[in-house]
């Protein structure tokens, strides 16, 4: 199971944060700076795979991508293959990509909604449900197509031009 996905830029600012698992905002924020702490010592030389134990708790693995500014981060248990949180990784950005064109930090910052539909196509309840870029895509094009169309529907009628209310 999925524990957490986690969006980390270089200064320890988190940009996304999704855990699975009920935690308090404190508990999340310390977890945060633990992860942070650990990936911003590690030199880009060694793997990109580590045992979260001491931050997690038993069990826990995490897994990590460094682009750019931001840090890519999976938390997860032992039934989930470390190869696959790698590649569920690359499906989370080359998505960000198709949808932003060349995805930045400000991208995230500013599209919150747009980035969590997305993770939520991907993952749900820290169980994977899609692995194909293409078909999140569709599914966040409908979503943002029914979001359009719920925009313009009004609750208000259109004035008539030349009736005057009274």
């Amino acid at each position: 199971m999925i524990k957490a996905v986690l969006v980390i830029n270089t200064q320890g600012k988190p940009r996304l944060t999704k855990f699975y698992e009920f935690l308090t905002v404190e508990k999340q924020q310390e977890l945060i700076r633990g992860v942070f702490g650990v990936l911003c010592s590690r030199s880009e030389k060694v793997s990109n795979f580590m045992e979260a134990d001491s931050i997690f708790g038993p069990d826990s693995r995490l897994v990590y991508k460094h682009y750019a500014t931001l840090y890519f981060v999976f938390v997860f248990d032992s039934s989930e293959n470390e190869l696959a949180m790698l590649d569920l990784i690359q499906v989370f950005v080359e998505t960000l990509d198709k949808c932003f064109r060349n995805v930045c930090e400000l991208d995230i910052v500013f599209n919150y909604s747009k980035l969590h539909a997305i993770i939520d196509e991907i993952i749900s309840g820290g169980q994977v449900l899609e692995t194909s870029s293409t078909e999140v895509m569709r599914a966040v094009e409908e979503i943002s197509k029914s979001e359009a169309a719920s925009n313009s529907i009004s609750l208000v009628p259109k004035t008539v031009s030349g009736w005057r209310g009274r």
